[in-house]
């Protein structure tokens, strides 16, 4: 990878050589040509200079989906800064785990998500100031500067005079992933890795100015940060919007000329359920990436008019396993693509034959195309590094044809409409009330495709409440996507005769008549539940 096409420097090309062509477009919101971004990136760069961010320093943001999230980024990576993103719907102790890791002395956070940040700033002894995008709070945290962000942008120039400029080795973004065998961690990702994953999923040679890349996937995630990549790698417009919605998605494909999307399962299924009208294939939008794919991918091609592949992907990879588009065989992955090794290996890392369930393992061929490490977290990486190769805890088989195939989640996660769900963080919290004795989280299948959250627990002796008490528990400390919807009170839990808890017999028995379930019971978690 050239240096030229790590993403600060390129948005700086860009801004040169196409300076009034509209790169961004936030959808029901601002656009911005490249000089623009460039302009407003640089002063985000100045400001955090003066507020004493330097080389090697870790600054945490809490933003929502908007044009903001970009400058604050690349801002801070024009000072070789590394830019946290954290998951806006992160409250109480899992925030503060995050941000007592990252050890940031400023947070950038927007003003809907302000409390949460302040609830736990005294417990982070680093920070020092919170920058706020909108209205400040009036509660503020005792020895911390909190600004608004007029302020902080006040005497900040655009300039490049102060500029470092990143190599495609240095470390872009530290993305929390999904804590998929216990709590999250922090993944080191290069500007090398998202280019990588982000020409993975679309390729570049197929792409150019003419096209349009529309995402919701906010920047937290590794999906927000690939796509924008990628569009400006081929400079290609970028239409983010701050979630999905299923009532708007065809109005803005048309109104912004999106011709490239990915989707998770759950989008595809419900765009399927509204109304078919004549216009269905009568739209700029021709090619969709879909992981994995569910059986409704023809039906979605005939009617939209689109063309569709799959991939293997995850916060640590770079879609080492892509599908051809409209691929015949739908139950694969794909296969994988050139820069890449995998193997489908046993306990002890051996190779298994074909049609044999076993762990995938991945490396690349070229350094820095993977996740470098997990943030303050050697253990980690070295049991995920292991024998060289890394480890995706995913349970896969290959055919003799080179088809890979996704069998399950070694790792124990769930996935609820595109978002990564860690099983042992939900218990975790769910443990917290004083009523329970123990509890189980497992994944149960949802009408919409991917899974829903069930919950199954026992209580002390001494105590009698109800699921939805168990549910309104929950709203108080958990994200809205990890929240359970259905919960089983039971007697007591299957146990191996070593005293762990049996989930596969829990999902073997499913959600029976005996279990509660929220949306039966009229109820929801906001926002997009």
């Amino acid at each position: 990878m050239e240096q030229r096409h790590v993403l600060p420097q390129l948005l700086a090309e860009r801004a040169k050589t196409h300076p009034d062509r509209i790169f961004i477009h936030e959808a029901g919101g601002e656009s911005l040509t490249y000089a623009e971004l460039h302009s407003r990136i640089l002063r985000w760069s100045d400001a955090f200079r003066r507020h004493g961010v330097k080389e090697g320093d870790v600054v945490s943001v809490m933003l929502p989906n908007t044009p903001t999230t970009l400058l604050a980024w690349i801002g801070l990576a024009w000072l070789r800064a590394t830019e946290l993103p954290v998951n806006t719907s992160f409250i109480g102790k899992m925030l503060e785990d995050v941000l007592r890791t990252a050890a940031s002395r400023l947070i950038v956070v927007d003003e809907q998500f302000a409390e949460q940040v302040i609830n736990v700033a005294p417990l982070l002894p680093a920070l020092e100031t919170i920058v706020v995008i909108g209205a400040v709070p009036r509660a503020q945290p005792d020895g911390i500067e909190v600004v608004a962000v007029e302020q902080f942008l006040e005497d900040a120039t655009p300039s490049e005079d102060t500029l470092l400029r990143a190599e495609p080795y240095d470390t872009a973004c530290i993305v929390w992933t999904s804590g998929t065998t216990g709590p999250s961690k922090g993944t080191l990702l290069s500007w090398s890795q998202l280019l990588a994953m982000g020409t993975g999923a679309f390729p570049p040679e197929e792409m150019g100015e003419q096209d349009a890349l529309y995402s919701p996937y906010p920047m937290y995630y590794v999906a927000g940060k690939l796509y924008v990549y990628v569009a400006a790698f081929v400079n290609a417009r970028y239409v983010m919007r701050e979630r999905f919605s299923t009532s708007n998605f065809w109005r803005e494909i048309r109104e912004y000329g999106c011709t490239y999307a990915p989707f998770s399962p759950a989008t595809m299924r419900f765009l399927l359920t509204q109304p078919p009208t004549p216009e269905d294939a009568d739209t700029p939008l021709h090619s969709v990436l879909v992981a994995p794919l569910p059986p409704e991918s023809d039906d979605f091609c005939k009617r939209f008019g689109v063309r569709v592949r799959t991939a293997y992907n995850s916060t640590e990879l770079s879609c080492p396993i892509v599908s051809e588009w409209n691929p015949e065989n739908k139950r694969s992955c794909g296969r994988v693509r050139p820069g890449y090794q995998v193997r489908v290996v046993d306990e002890h890392d051996q190779q298994v034959a074909a049609g044999e369930i076993g762990e995938l393992v991945v490396r690349a061929d070229e350094p820095w195309k993977l996740m470098t490490e997990y943030f303050s977290r050697p253990d980690a990486t070295v049991a995920a590094w292991r024998n060289l190769w890394f480890h995706t805890g995913d349970a896969f088989t290959y055919d003799e044809a080179g088809n890979y195939y996704f069998v399950d989640r070694i790792k124990d996660a769930i996935r609820r409409r595109g978002q990564n769900i860690s099983s042992a963080e939900v218990e975790a919290a769910i443990n917290e009330h004083p009523a329970v004795l123990e509890c189980a989280v497992i994944a149960a299948p949802s009408e919409w495709g991917e899974d829903e959250v069930r919950a199954v627990l026992t209580l002390r002796g001494v105590f009698d409440i109800s699921p939805e008490q168990i549910f309104q528990f929950c709203v108080q400390r958990l994200p809205h996507f990890m929240v359970p919807r259905y919960i089983d009170i039971v007697d007591e839990l299957p146990k191996t005769p070593t005293e762990k808890i049996q989930k596969s017999e829990l999902r073997r028995t499913g959600v029976t008549a005996t279990t509660w379930d929220r949306e039966a019971a009229g109820l929801s978690v906001k926002p997009g539940s």
